[in-house]
């Protein structure tokens, strides 16, 4: 049976038919849009075929009003756009320019709260109130992982997932230009809880021993390995990505300008690649990895499992546990710390001893900016004597100040040695 029967041309681009895959005699209307190979079919809900003529010049018209003042002319819910973009990144991420967990992360931004906010909405009347309005929603109707309320950083990822979903429905004409989010609520950056030197030294000191006190061989492997895992994050910087895609064949010895040995590392992450040093210590952790490990071909990956495959998780239960063991579990802000705490505290050494910023976002693949929004704390502290001058007890007596005041002092007591003779011949007198 033919899909279209019945079918009358009423105009160039506008023709009336019926459906001959369903039971009811109503026509339909196919509305071919101007300038471009897209058309718009609509349901008519008449039998009659001059009402039929009717409503579909009526909808013709509407058409060309829509057009003229930018008003969507395809209905589509927030979900069913979503849903179209989230496929993109998923193919984005098949051929490596997005990272793989991108995908995952903006489904579950879309199947938990933007669903409940805007998933039935069609995307035309998404505007700029549903955005600015969305973390004062979030707060009241979300809860957090590790608090209370929902954290800003979350708010923002999802606020960034609802912003590319629109982006995506104008790049396809679904809405008009027009319907660009504006502007950004202000939310606060998140807190990197990094560890301090002090927290540092003892969770190297208590890996040690920690290590040594597990009670079967695969404990003691796996302690073992997350021990030098933590030293190698600590000292290089990387993101747990670019540890679990590290390989063998991405590393190489090397030497500075002043001869003295350093290591090279070539990692990969965020759809991204690019090298990083690291001091000789790192190339000794790594000696230690690979006489643990069961996989030290080329290709192999560094960091695996005890049977020598790659590390999925890259021992997130084992370094939950030592930092339980060691009490450093949750940092300041209350929240957990994880493996990502390792690269905040490299960074947050780094800056302590003085590297230069823009050095320091080469090294870690990231950018000035977001250094300075996240590690501004560290200078801070460092020059502490600068934000402190001035304030009672704390203004330091700079060295040509306390030569001066030595030199002072002693003329003071020459005058007065001298002249106390020549008052005691005053009272004889």
């Amino acid at each position: 049976m033919a899909f279209i029967t019945d079918k009358e041309e009423l105009k160039t681009g506008l023709i009336i038919f019926r459906r001959g895959d369903v039971a009811h005699r109503n026509f339909y209307c196919r509305v071919k849009l101007p300038k471009e190979d897209r058309y718009k079919t609509i349901a008519l809900k008449t039998s009659d075929r001059q009402e039929a003529r009717d409503r579909a010049f009526d909808q013709d018209a509407d058409i060309r009003f829509r057009l003229k003042h930018e008003i969507a002319v395809f209905n589509r819910p927030f979900r069913q756009v979503a849903e179209e973009y989230l496929a993109t990144q998923q193919r984005r991420a098949k051929a490596g320019e997005v990272s793989k967990d991108r995908p995952k992360n903006l489904k579950n931004a879309f199947n938990r709260a933007l669903e409940d906010y805007v998933g039935s909405t069609q995307i035309h009347l998404i505007g700029q109130d549903r955005w600015a309005g969305y973390p004062t929603w979030r707060r009241e109707t979300g809860k957090g992982r590790f608090r209370e309320q929902v954290s800003d950083a979350t708010i923002a990822f999802e606020m960034g997932a609802l912003n590319a979903v629109m982006n995506y429905a104008i790049s396809k004409r679904y809405v008009p230009a027009s319907h660009r989010f504006e502007g950004k609520p202000k939310l606060k950056s998140p807190r990197r809880d990094e560890f301090t030197l002090e927290e540092y030294r003892k969770l190297h000191t208590f890996g040690r021993s920690w290590v040594k006190k597990a009670t079967t061989p695969q404990g003691s492997w796996y302690r073992q390995m997350c021990y030098e895992f933590m030293l190698i994050m600590c000292n290089t910087g990387m993101r747990p990505p670019e540890a679990k895609n590290l390989r063998w064949r991405d590393i190489a010895p090397a030497k500075d300008r002043d001869g003295r040995e350093i290591v090279v590392l070539f990692v990969q992450g965020k759809g991204k690649t690019r090298k990083l040093v690291a001091p000789k210590s790192v190339g000794d952790y790594l000696d230690r990895v690979r006489a643990l490990s069961k996989a030290t071909k080329p290709d192999d990956h560094v960091f695996t499992i005890i049977n020598g495959k790659p590390a999925k998780f890259l021992y997130a239960d084992t370094v939950k546990a030592l930092l339980e063991e060691a009490k450093l579990r949750d940092g300041p802000s209350g929240i957990p710390r994880s493996t990502y705490c390792f690269r905040h505290t490299y960074a947050t050494f780094r800056l302590s001893e003085g590297v230069d910023v823009y050095i320091l976002a080469e090294q870690m693949g990231t950018s000035v900016k977001m250094i300075e929004n996240h590690y501004g704390h560290v200078n801070t502290i460092k020059h502490a004597d600068r934000v402190l001058m001035g304030m009672t007890g704390w203004e330091p007596i700079e060295a040509d100040d306390a030569e001066a005041a030595a030199k002072a002092f002693k003329a003071a007591a020459t005058r007065d040695k001298a002249a106390r003779p020549a008052q005691a011949r005053r009272k004889r007198a």
